[in-house]
C-alpha cells in the first residue's frame, strides 16, 4: 500500500515553532502555485529556475503543475493554519532512466533556514523509493550555496558529476531510510 497519495497529509513543526503542512500538489492547485512564486524574491527566483523572472510565464505554470502520482510527483509544504504557501519539492522520472529522478526544491524566504527544505526532501525521497526511484539527480547553479549545502546535509553520498557553466549537476543515491 502506498502512503504517498493525493489523501497523503502530515503536520510537523519547523526550527522557529512555525507548524506547517505537507501534502502532494494537485493539479488544481494553481492558485497556490501562483501565490508561492509571488513570494519568492528575485534571488529565490533565478536560483530555483537560473533566469530572472517577475512573473511565472503562463508557459511554465503548466509543466508546473503536470503532477500523475507516478513519474511527476510534488511535495508541498503550507502554513497549517493559513494554506500560505511555504515550499515546494518536485520530482520527475527520467525517461532514459526509469530507476531516477530529477529533482527540484524551493523554499519562501520567509522560511527558508528552519529546516523546511530538509523536511520536503526527506518526504519526496520517501515519495520515489515507494515509486521505485532510487536515484536523484539535481541541477544547481554554482553560486547557489544553500541548494548545495542542503544536497550536502540530506544525501551522504552526493556528489557532481557534470559542471556546465555555472550549473553544476548532482547525483545521489536513496536506500530505505
Amino acid at each position: 500500500m502506498m502512503t504517498f497519495t493525493d489523501e497523503y497529509a502530515s503536520v510537523h513543526h519547523l526550527k522557529d515553532g512555525r507548524t506547517v503542512l505537507l501534502r502532494l500538489l494537485r493539479p488544481s492547485d494553481r492558485d497556490w502555485l501562483l501565490t508561492g512564486f509571488d513570494a519568492l524574491s528575485q534571488e529565490s527566483r533565478y536560483r530555483r529556475f537560473f533566469t530572472a523572472m517577475p512573473r511565472l510565464p503562463s508557459g511554465m505554470l503548466q509543466p508546473l503543475l503536470s503532477v500523475d502520482g507516478w513519474n511527476r510527483v510534488a511535495v508541498v509544504a503550507e502554513g497549517a493554519s493559513d494554506g500560505e504557501p511555504l515550499g515546494i519539492a518536485r520530482f520527475f522520472r527520467l525517461d532514459e532512466d526509469p530507476a531516477a529522478a530529477e529533482i527540484a526544491v524551493a523554499v519562501a524566504d520567509r522560511a527558508q533556514r528552519h529546516g523546511l527544505g530538509e523536511l520536503l526532501l526527506s518526504v519526496l525521497d520517501a515519495a520515489a523509493l515507494e515509486r521505485g526511484i532510487v536515484k536523484l539527480r539535481a541541477e544547481v547553479l554554482r553560486s547557489n550555496d544553500g541548494m548545495r549545502a542542503l544536497l550536502r546535509k540530506v544525501y551522504a553520498d552526493v556528489e557532481p558529476v557534470s559542471v556546465a557553466g555555472g550549473v553544476v549537476v548532482y547525483e545521489a543515491t536513496l536506500g530505505p531510510s
